[in-house]
């Protein structure tokens, strides 16, 4: 029955194809995919002949790189346009399920109540706050709206209120590149004093004196390396560099104790780092070094009372959590509060006056215990479902929690069928309160859907969790179009969320499943290592694990699965594709980073040196020969290769667009097959790809209606 079921669906994909072939007939003649032109760079490495032939797409100030990438997005528009009216319907379903004017739930600080909120047709969020209770006026901090008039790209990465809530320090990007211009605005009287900053960083952090702010700055290599301080007023040029970073590997964060008593400058890599501290009152004095850094050994600091808390992987894989006095706080003085173990991660922890929370992972999933600083007691918050995700809840990058003295801990939880859930949750007595849901119009009823936990089997026995959500009533008879999205990087853990678009393709009959690889955190720091450096291939032999299972176990079928990545996860697709083409409908990457031989043996990109613990050093034999064994551009080979949409952004700093652009290329070249192969650029964006939110819905519908394309859904 399912082989003949399978048989079905093949004719109506054939036919689809054959209808949508009539259609550019009928219009004229096919498209024609560009052709990059071939000009090969040589490269030889420990004895192996490297020959890049699109290596001079790299570079973005040539017309005629310029020209081949609009070529191609013309390409693609001519490819997609049957399915504009599939677009449009999907964005205004999409669209349906959002309510476009809505209000955050507002965060006690002091004495303000802060919030954001958005307004129907507008692409941005504005940022507000009302004095001492919410039926006092509305103060508008900083309208994103206004900020963006204009421009085609905006982001807001600093957004720091003054301890006295008189000012706010903000910084923003209009390019994508993650360069920074850093504005103060007198919140008093709406003036944007004179202190403007340009190419700043991704940090800033105000002294107690309301008038010194620290902030970092990146180099060429686009790493934060330099501390700076500003004083209102003083010339930026005469700004005092407090702390230079000289290790190409690190990068700069920092940050603020939850009691407002001290800063914090954290410097550190993929596997070492170290952080100084200095008293929030005392700006003007000297950074104190907690721990020297050595190597393969991370940690991180919050302050209570006389004692720094600290999480540390220091003889704990896992990582554990110590105290030290600040009076003299190196590991010398460090004694274990929570205790490392191989079952528990310790990820992070929230330190109020009372109470201790630590954010950790159990078996997969993520949990929040609540440690009693008097009675020592520890309990965990439960939650009702298999397969969740839970965070600290955050008023716009601020720290969360931000009120030292409270009893409650604010969190969101979400699942793959509940949308955005706001708590406050007394530490003492261990009641919830549920303080909004996020609303989705359109009648959603989340017992209309189902979702589960399953495993699949490697060769050597390892489990690889599957989380996956479909409309009840599904029947495993291998017809089902089935979505499956990866990561598996840099011990990231991709737990389900909710997404009102989703539901566009679950309603069609879509199986939606994120599979977790090693090489994400899922499952704790080994699983991370075990996917990672010489043992990277791992998570793609994971990845092909979990198709082949969902596809044995009659989930879909080969015809009926489409895998999708974003950045680190389009090398997870792309590998995949490479060594078992034959179990993939179609691919989408977004942003992939493919082309991991040249990206990383040019040290002068941004990134690339801070990665060298992720992927390995190729100016090394050892790691040179793993990584170039599944490098997706470098392995690309005379075979029939799935349909794919590959999407790239031009002003991208962490994965450039090139890597999209030879990829495809070199795919053009050597599939043996009719496959579909199309490559979209966006010309005014970052890694995150549209910075508005309406731009950010019609790209999703983009992408859904390709996906419903190659199962032949049109409706």
């Amino acid at each position: 029955m399912v082989r003949l079921v399978n048989t079905i669906i093949a004719v109506i994909i054939l036919l689809t194809t054959l209808v949508v072939t009539t259609y550019y007939e009928s219009e004229g003649t096919m498209p024609i995919p560009p052709k990059a032109r071939i000009q090969p760079d040589t490269t030889v490495m420990f004895g192996h002949r490297l020959i890049d032939n699109y290596s001079w797409l790299h570079d973005r100030d040539d017309p005629e790189v310029l020209d081949y990438l609009k070529a191609e997005n013309e390409y693609t528009e001519s490819m997609t346009k049957h399915t504009a009216p599939l677009q449009e319907k999907l964005y205004q379903e999409i669209l349906s399920h959002i309510k476009e004017t809505d209000l955050s739930v507002p965060v006690r600080w002091g004495e303000y109540y802060y919030y954001s909120r958005t307004e129907k047709g507008k692409q941005y969020r504005i940022y507000c706050r009302k004095f001492e209770n919410l039926n006092s006026a509305e103060e508008i901090l900083l309208d994103v709206n206004q900020l963006a008039e204009g421009k085609n790209f905006m982001q807001v990465g600093i957004f720091q209120i003054s301890p006295d809530h008189k000012l706010l320090a903000y910084a923003y990007d209009d390019k994508g590149n993650e360069r920074y211009t850093i504005n103060v605005k007198n919140l008093q009287t709406g003036e944007i004093l004179p202190d403007k900053i340009e190419n700043a960083g991704g940090s800033l952090v105000w002294a107690n004196d309301n008038r010194t702010f620290f902030y970092t700055v990146p180099d060429d290599a686009w790493r934060f390396y330099k501390v700076y301080r500003h004083t209102l007023g003083q010339p930026v040029s005469g700004d005092a560099l407090i702390f230079h970073e000289q290790d190409e590997a690190f990068n700069i964060y920092l940050g603020k104790s939850k009691s407002g008593k001290y800063l914090f400058l954290y410097t550190g890599g993929k596997v070492t780092s170290e952080e100084y501290f200095l008293k929030a009152d005392n700006p003007f004095g000297r950074f104190s070094l907690i721990q020297p850094r050595r190597k393969d050994i991370k940690y991180w600091s919050e302050h209570h009372d006389d004692h720094f808390y600290i999480v540390t992987n220091d003889g704990a894989k896992n990582y554990k959590l110590v105290k030290a006095p600040i009076s003299n706080p190196s590991a010398g003085n460090w004694k274990d509060v929570i205790a490392g173990t191989d079952s528990v991660k310790i990820e992070n922890i929230e330190v109020f006056r009372d109470f201790l929370v630590i954010e950790a992972r159990k078996e997969g999933s993520p949990q929040i215990m609540v440690r009693n600083f008097q009675t020592a007691e520890v309990h965990y918050i439960e939650f009702p479902e298999e397969t969740y995700s839970i965070w600290p809840s955050y008023w716009y990058r601020q720290p969360p929690n931000p009120d030292y003295e409270s009893e409650y801990f604010r969190f969101t939880y979400r699942s793959f069928v509940t949308p955005n859930s706001v708590y406050d949750y007394n530490m003492r007595n261990r009641e919830r309160v549920l303080l909004k849901q996020k609303e989705v119009p359109g009648d959603y009823n989340p017992e209309l859907y189902q979702s589960e936990k399953t495993f699949a089997i490697t060769d050597d026995g390892v489990e690889i969790p599957i989380s996956m959500v479909y409309k009840k009533g599904m029947v495993k008879d291998g017809s089902n179009p089935l979505h499956l999205y990866g990561y598996g990087s840099y011990g990231s853990c991709e737990d389900p969320w909710f997404s009102s678009a989703r539901l566009s393709l679950l309603d069609r009959g879509f199986i939606s499943a994120i599979a977790h690889v090693r090489g994400g955190g899922e499952m704790g720091e080994y699983w991370y290592e075990d996917g990672k450096l010489l043992k990277k291939t791992n998570s793609f032999k994971d990845f092909i694990t979990v198709a082949e299972y969902v596809i044995k176990e009659n989930y879909t079928s080969p015809d009926r699965l489409l895998a999708s990545g974003a950045s680190a996860g389009g090398l997870l697709v792309g590998a995949s594709a490479n060594m078992r083409p034959d179990l993939f409908k179609a691919v989408v990457a977004s942003v992939p980073f493919v082309d991991l031989i040249n990206t990383m043996l040019d040290s002068s990109m941004p990134l690339t040196v801070t990665e060298y613990d992720e992927w390995g050093n190729p100016n090394q034999k050892e790691f040179f020969e793993y990584m170039l064994s599944y490098s997706p551009y470098d392995n690309i080979r005379k075979q029939d290769y799935p349909d794919m949409l590959i999407m790239a952004s031009l002003n991208d700093t962490r994965v450039m667009y090139w890597e999209a652009a030879k990829w495809t290329a070199k795919l053009r070249a050597h599939t043996t097959g009719k496959n579909l192969l199309l490559l979209k650029t966006n010309m005014g964006a970052g890694h995150g790809g549209y910075s508005g939110r309406y731009d950010y819905l019609k790209e999703i519908a983009f992408e859904y209606a390709f996906m419903l394309d190659m199962v032949g859904i049109y409706k």
